[in-house]
């Protein structure tokens, strides 16, 4: 499945923060990073951990959001 992961940066924090939009149960944002490639992989991490348990606890996983795109043509 492919799950929506958004990462902006943080002034605040001073670093990268990650958010996964399916797992609304889930603290937002789950993880970060110093770097978008850090908190790229850290996302991968807390998004395999997030659907094993979901999957081990027996409870349906979240649909993925679908981009919705307009294409106007002149």
């Amino acid at each position: 499945m492919k799950y929506t992961i958004i990462i902006q940066w943080s002034e605040e924090n001073q670093c990268y923060v990650v958010l996964l939009p399916e797992f609304e149960d889930v603290m937002q944002p789950c993880t970060h990073g110093d770097s978008y490639e850090e908190a790229l992989k850290n996302a991968q991490e807390v998004l395999e951990l997030l659907i094993e348990t979901t999957l081990e606890e027996g409870k349906p996983l979240p649909e993925p959001k679908l981009l919705k795109q307009s294409i106007q043509v002149a």
